[in-house]
């Protein structure tokens, strides 16, 4: 059983940056895509970004590209979102989920989710 937790979140001005982390407990994410996706009061959660195992595979969301960055440490078991002039249409609960072998962007591809983590940009 793969159990992940979020970091990192927290308030910040439009415009500002924030970096995201996710580490699995229990095991390491040999072998596993990760993925970051949001939720937002209200709405469905949503695709941010994705990551092959081996890092040379990434896919963003439209609304992010270009502004966000998803990476990851594997000596180290983790992985990033490095969020760069974040947006007010930016806030939400942000979750890291794993899933074996290649990276989607679809929420029902993966197995493991982390409990999320609150980034709130103000205006």
């Amino acid at each position: 059983q793969v159990q992940l937790v979020e970091s990192g979140g927290g308030l910040v001005q439009t415009g500002g940056s924030l970096r995201l982390s996710c580490a699995p407990s229990g095991r390491t994410f040999s072998s596993y895509a990760m993925g970051w996706f949001r939720q937002a009061p209200g709405k469905e959660r949503e695709f941010v970004a994705s990551i092959s195992w081996t890092g040379g595979t990434t896919y963003y969301a439209d609304s992010v590209q270009g502004r966000f960055t998803i990476s990851r440490d594997n000596p180290k078991n983790t992985v990033y979102l490095q969020m760069n002039s974040l947006k007010p249409e930016d806030t939400a609960v942000y979750y890291c989920a794993a899933r074996l072998y290649n990276p989607t962007k679809r929420a029902s591809d993966y197995n493991y989710w982390g409990q999320g983590t609150q980034v709130t940009v103000s205006s």
